[in-house]
């Protein structure tokens, strides 16, 4: 047998600690955590800072009852345990390995305890696996194993210690680049390719795929910027440009069809918003952007049974959603008002229709409706309901406030609705006749007398 101190020789004091950050930084980050386990993480590592070891351990317990797939979880403990000189360490770091059986910190750690304990040869065992992280070569050979194997976030792990274990290394930092594009983070791409720029400013490959993110990231960025300036329009078109600059990697197709989705329900063109915002949910139907747009759209299109399902969907995926939560709720307020009277169906116009629009239709139906034009009396009373309602219908949606209430699902002409009841509306007042009325005047409906010849 070999003796176990010719390799822990070799690793030194510093070895260690170099190979806690190395994977802390690399490795540890892949690891998923919900809201409340990563709370705790948090303030357990701020209080080991501090030197607080129990109230830290007390953090790391309620991590790993929180997540006990979590590895970080496990580890931290682990670390307090060890500062803490207790053999507990050793099951905690045991879990961790069979959680992540490439997370070579925790096999280092463990590996000293095993030799403190006298178990020789389970001590080597980790030893002679993490010497191996040390040897570029092997980390990269490794990444190549997780490219084909469909795991590039992996690989990028492995590329990223061994551009530290070699000096130079512009391959490895070329590859992390093209990996980052391929999943469509154009900002860590460009990151990447500079440094490779950096070691080898003349390097042929690093410097044609520099250009291409340069481009594209600008574009990007442009586009976002357009978006939170407004101009709808503007930012489809450069979206637009975003596919035609790089059609062969779906994520950025994908990504700006969504940005694009997003454009047309902000700028209220729901026909085109249901339209790409379904396409993306054709790839990726769990996205909760994708599906708060063409809830929107949905709305505007009066498709209000729709618009709950996107929303109930979306709330699904992310049920702390403010935004999803008030969207289910006015969907819901407008599905029942729209069962009972609905002014934009009364004067035939769309809901995001212009004040001109509205004026335009109402005029139009009061003089067609107006009850002059009746003789036959049933035909007379029907005219004057008719009458009624169109002339209610001016008068909300004519008025930005009482319109805003409406859209938001409530009647400000309906009794039930309104506190007090009774006296605001000349609509819930009776009302002294139809005659006297001016469908072409400012003011109210009630101001001048009007006759047909």
């Amino acid at each position: 047998m070999v003796a176990p101190g010719s390799v822990t020789s070799r690793l030194g004091s510093v070895f260690p600690f170099l190979l806690v950050l190395v994977d802390l930084q690399y490795e540890g980050a892949e690891c998923g955590v919900n809201a409340d386990v990563e709370k705790h993480l948090e303030l357990g590592k701020k209080l080991l800072a501090a030197g607080q070891l129990a109230d830290a351990l007390s953090q790391f317990h309620a991590a790993v009852d929180g997540d006990p797939d979590n590895y970080i979880a496990y580890y931290r403990r682990a670390t307090v345990f060890l500062a803490m000189g207790k053999s507990k360490a050793l099951p905690d770091l045991t879990k961790v390995i069979e959680l992540k059986m490439d997370f070579t910190a925790a096999r280092l750690q463990r590996g000293h305890l095993l030799l403190k304990q006298g178990k020789l040869d389970e001590a080597e065992d980790d030893f002679k696996k993490v010497v191996c992280v040390w040897d570029a070569e092997l980390r990269e050979l490794r990444a190549e194993c997780f490219i084909k194997e469909g795991e590039p976030r992996k690989a990028i792990s492995d590329l990223k210690a061994a551009s530290k274990l070699k000096n130079d290394n512009t391959e490895a930092f070329y590859k992390i680049s093209t990996l980052y594009y391929q999943l469509g983070d154009h900002e860590l791409s460009l990151s990447e390719v500079r440094e490779c720029l950096k070691l080898d400013q003349d390097h042929k490959r690093c410097f044609a795929h520099y250009k291409q993110v340069k481009k594209l990231n600008k574009l990007i960025e442009s586009a976002e910027e357009l978006i939170r300036d407004g101009r709808y329009t503007d930012a489809t078109s450069k979206y637009e440009s975003v596919m035609k600059t790089e059609p062969n990697v779906a994520e950025y197709t994908i990504r700006s069809k969504e940005r694009i989705c997003h454009c047309f329900s902000k700028d209220e063109k729901p026909v085109e918003a249901i339209r790409v915002c379904s396409e993306v949910l054709q790839v990726e139907p769990d996205n909760v952007n994708a599906l708060k747009d063409r809830a929107e759209a949905y709305l505007v299109e009066e498709m209000y049974d729709e618009a709950i399902q996107d929303y109930e969907t979306a709330q699904e995926h992310n049920e702390n959603d403010q935004q999803i939560r008030e969207g289910l709720e006015k969907a819901q307020r407008l599905l029942k008002q729209s069962q009972k009277r609905d002014y934009y169906k009364i004067l035939g116009v769309k809901r995001n229709a212009k004040k001109q629009e509205i004026i335009k239709a109402y005029r139009k139906l009061a003089l067609q409706w107006h009850p002059d034009n009746f003789q036959n009396e049933e035909e007379k009373k029907k005219a004057e309901k008719k009458f009624i309602d169109i002339a209610a219908a001016k008068e909300v949606l004519s008025d930005p406030e009482m319109r805003k209430k409406f859209d938001d699902g409530e009647d400000p002409l309906d009794a039930e609705s309104q506190q007090g009841g009774g006296g605001g509306s000349p609509f819930h007042r009776s009302w002294n006749s139809w005659q006297g009325f001016n469908p072409f005047s400012s003011g109210g409906p009630f101001r001048f007398k009007f006759h047909f010849n």
